[in-house]
């Protein structure tokens, strides 16, 4: 008996691989608050070393 080979997963498709932007964009809303929690960190990180910078240039 000759089996026939199994069907390649990575087949090319008609769609065009999607963007890292668009892979974020998924990501982040497949996460939830957790990303959002993590973009605000971040965010106010951010701005603790600007401000912290100003602070000590002045």
């Amino acid at each position: 008996m000759s089996q026939s080979p199994p069907p390649s997963v990575d087949a090319p498709s008609n769609e065009p691989t999607p963007s890292y932007v668009k892979l974020a964009m998924r990501n982040m809303v497949k996460k939830g608050s957790k990303s959002l929690f993590h973009f605000f960190l971040t965010a106010m990180g951010l701005l603790g070393v600007l401000v912290g910078l100003a602070y000590l240039t002045r």
